[in-house]
């Protein structure tokens, strides 16, 4: 048993399907139904019942799970600490969406910095699906995002609400503009959105991150939906202008971590996110 048939394992009972996991771990599925025969052969057991709908945990492989995210976890905290310097006791991982990282992160990154400055931190940028995967393979403690998955082992906890606020560069014009982007900000926003707006022609511009929307408007002149935290400074500088009578569309942010999760630092970073959090939800932005 490695490394990898343990990945590939845990990346077959998060996607249901040997294909899938190939795709993500950029393999053949040849590959991956190699390693998980010989994980099988010795374990002496079916970790997964396959058939046309995909592949299914078999009773002894949801056993497995909790030991092989726990087996790669180590292998992967050990494979960090070990090259850490003497000065840091400990490393903590953390993924998010590129708009959470938008004054949200920074600061709260400031706040652990301050309050653990023997911990070591890296920071990813990422999306839903590749943040859920690593969450679930072990290689980030905590991720922080708008559409999180539920999935055995994982907590999710909801931190604040993002408050999505339709702006633009021309406010005397009529909207909608030609130059309308939309910005994926996922499912439930999207019902929003045509809710509001049930009669609106796909625009010529669609983006799935708001930084995008931001430089395309910026740029070019036009419209989009972004959480005003991130447009605060731009409508201040009045390079960006609410559209009159647009609808606010709440957007739940989320952090997702290990329900198991016992480190004492973890637990630590986890009550300062919780805290910035709080005041999130209490900051009344322009």
């Amino acid at each position: 048993m490695d490394i990898e048939q343990i990945r590939t394992f845990l990346s077959v009972a998060a996607n249901g399907s040997f294909q899938e996991a190939a795709n993500r771990l950029y393999v053949t599925q040849s590959t991956v139904s190699m390693r998980i025969q010989r994980l099988e052969e010795y374990l002496r057991v079916p970790l997964f019942v396959r058939n046309r709908a995909g592949a299914h945990l078999t009773q002894q492989g949801r056993r497995f799970l909790k030991h092989a995210k726990s087996m790669l976890l180590t292998l992967e905290q050990a494979k960090h600490e070990i090259g850490l310097p003497s000065r840091f006791r400990a490393s903590i991982t953390v993924g998010a969406r590129i708009a959470l990282c938008e004054t949200i992160l920074p600061r709260w990154i400031g706040e652990i910095r301050n309050s653990l400055p023997d911990v070591s931190l890296r920071c990813d940028i990422g999306f839903e699906e590749d943040l859920m995967r690593r969450l679930i393979e072990g290689t980030v403690d905590i991720g922080l995002m708008y559409t999180p998955q539920h999935s055995p082992g994982l907590k999710v906890e909801h931190l604040f609400d993002e408050t999505l606020v339709l702006l633009t560069t021309r406010p005397d014009s009529p909207w909608p503009d030609d130059d309308y982007v939309y910005v994926d900000w996922g499912p439930a926003f999207y019902a929003e959105h045509s809710s509001s707006y049930p009669n609106l022609e796909r625009p010529a511009q669609v983006v799935n991150i708001g930084w995008l929307g931001i430089q395309l408007i910026l740029t070019n002149g036009g419209s989009c939906f972004l959480p005003i935290r991130m447009a605060e400074p731009y409508i201040w500088a009045k390079r960006l202008h609410r559209v009159p009578d647009s609808p606010e569309i709440k957007l739940p942010a989320y952090m997702v971590y290990p329900l198991d999760a016992d480190s004492p630092v973890l637990t630590q970073v986890l009550g300062n996110l919780r805290a910035l959090a709080a005041v999130e939800r209490q900051t009344t932005y322009a």
